[in-house]
């Protein structure tokens, strides 16, 4: 029995996904879920902004130095990824993109988990950000309230800290400031 081939996907097959819908070219798979929930987008807005003040702007005694954006296109190879959150140093951040994509990976990156992405998010983008020098993930599930926080050492991610709930944390690359994660979990 012969199997039959699948069809690589390209960058131009994401033009043709369903309006709503978040499209990524992962392992030359094309990945495509609905667009967050509520309580999804509540979680990376908040983060997005408390990190994004400080570390991008320098905001509230925040060290500045960063460019943080919400849900980017970042090219790792042939692969395109939307992180919830990605953050560049900022000599890192190219000064000009002529493209929709950032070929620089980011030096950290965050994925809200989600029954539809959790899967993806955890086997097949994490592996792909160690391998492109990603130096840190976190993964939060915000039905769960959890925080992982992982480091890339050797080219393996390792488990620096778990946190939930309402802990007030202060987490690597950005120590510098406390986070109350109940500011980010939304209630109802």
């Amino acid at each position: 029995m012969s199997e039959i081939a699948k069809k690589k996907a390209v960058y131009n097959d994401l033009y043709s996904i369903p309006e709503h819908t978040t499209g990524e070219i992962i392992n030359g798979e094309l990945i495509v879920t609905p667009r967050p929930s509520p309580k999804h987008v509540y979680t990376t807005s908040t983060l997005g902004m408390k990190v994004g003040s400080r570390y991008q702007f320098g905001e509230g005694g925040g060290p500045g130095g960063w460019v943080i954006l919400v849900e980017p296109e970042v090219r790792l190879g042939e692969n395109i990824v939307v992180p919830d959150l990605a953050g560049w140093k900022k000599e890192r951040y190219p000064k000009a993109v002529e493209t929709n994509w950032i070929s620089i990976p980011p030096d950290w990156a965050c994925e809200v988990l989600s029954p539809g992405t959790m899967r993806t998010d955890k086997i097949n983008k994490m592996p792909l950000y160690g391998r492109h020098d990603v130096g840190h993930i976190w993964l939060i599930d915000p039905v769960a309230k959890t925080l992982e926080v992982f480091r890339l050492e050797s080219g393996r991610w390792v488990v620096v800290a778990v946190y939930a709930e309402d802990d007030r944390v202060r987490i690597e690359p950005f120590h510098e400031i406390e986070i109350n994660l109940n500011d980010i979990w939304q209630e109802g």
